[in-house]
């Protein structure tokens, strides 16, 4: 980003994603997949870090939040991606034909969003002052703070990811629930999730960083609680739909607090808390699942509350913190 800028990297490495899925279509064997998902993940990695930042940079012209609002989309477009895959395959279309039409829309959609993305440098204002863009060493009590709001987003994921993955099979195994109802428990996980998010700006300007996450924390912990100690598929739906409005505001307010963090150069503070939550991603539905299959499904689901629980003893980091005196630069 610094020598190329927020905006072609968000661009390119996007078509770079999304032109994996041709690999995917066209695998021969599963080490062809790995290749293709690899190369996907890796590139949507980067898209993810700049596109993040290039939308704290729009946000900071605003001078109020509208940065959960921007992942409310990235909601609205994994619903309408799953259903418009599932209508494809329902309609039997071959799978080559589902990539390239997909691939052709994802390109138009890059392009266009290249076109109204800020031009010229990411100049950036931090703390009142403008920040360098160059390298800097991080002190160690700086890293500790961007750590532990990656950690915070990682866990906020994790909840996401391990509700959205499990669910179906929670709903299946405990109630024995028919195919339509086992998938209702990510459909209420997500559905919250976007409502959360495109109303969490107004939560963040009203209640500011710290509170909006204890909030969601809170309804996030007494709808699981309430799901896992009163089995019911009522209660089951209620307890994925607290978790999705719950962590709603959780990872655009960690990238918020890790892009703001006084004395940090522009972008590094946001580069290093999303590799820690991309670390968190992997490992908390693998989580769930072998504690799945070491006791039972309904007790592995305990990680979401307890994780709701370590959430709330993370939110001061996300309190806005005084620029230091003097920052090194290189």
């Amino acid at each position: 980003m610094r020598r190329y800028r927020s905006r072609n990297v968000a661009a390119l490495a996007q078509i770079a994603s999304s032109g994996a899925l041709v690999i995917l279509a066209l695998a021969g064997s599963i080490e062809w997949v790995f290749v293709a998902m690899f190369a996907m993940s890796a590139f949507d990695a980067v898209t993810d870090t700049s596109m993040n930042y290039h939308g704290l940079r729009v946000q900071r012209l605003y001078r109020r939040s509208i940065f959960n609002s921007f992942h409310g989309w990235w909601c609205i477009g994994a619903v309408v991606g799953g259903f418009l895959g599932s209508a494809a395959a329902g309609a039997a279309m071959a799978v080559p034909t589902q990539t390239y039409v997909t691939v052709g829309v994802l390109l138009c959609c890059v392009v266009a969003s290249w076109a109204m993305m800020l031009p010229g440098e990411d100049r950036e204002q931090v703390a009142g002052t403008e920040v360098a863009t160059g390298r800097a060493w991080l002190r160690p009590r700086t890293l500790a703070v961007l750590v532990g709001l990656g950690l915070l987003g990682a866990l906020a994921g994790g909840i996401e990811l391990g509700g959205s993955a499990w669910s179906p099979l929670y709903m299946t195994d405990q109630f024995a629930a028919t195919p339509f109802v086992a998938g209702l428990g990510f459909v209420a996980l997500m559905v919250f999730e976007t409502l959360g998010r495109l109303t969490g700006d107004v939560l963040v300007d009203r209640l500011g960083l710290v509170r909006t996450v204890v909030w969601g924390a809170v309804v996030c912990l007494a709808g699981m609680a309430l799901a896992l100690a009163v089995p019911t598929p009522v209660t089951a739906l209620i307890g994925f739909g607290a978790s999705g409005w719950g962590i709603a505001t959780m990872i655009p307010n960690a990238m918020n607090a890790a892009d703001g963090l006084p004395g940090v150069p522009a972008g590094v503070g946001l580069t290093i808390t999303t590799w820690v939550m991309r670390v968190g991603f992997v490992l908390f539905p693998i989580v769930i699942g072998a504690l799945g299959d070491a006791v039972s499904l309904r007790l592995a689901l305990l990680v979401i509350p307890l994780s709701a629980v370590l959430i709330m003893a993370l939110s001061p980091l996300l309190r806005p913190r005084p620029a230091p005196q003097a920052t090194a630069t290189g």
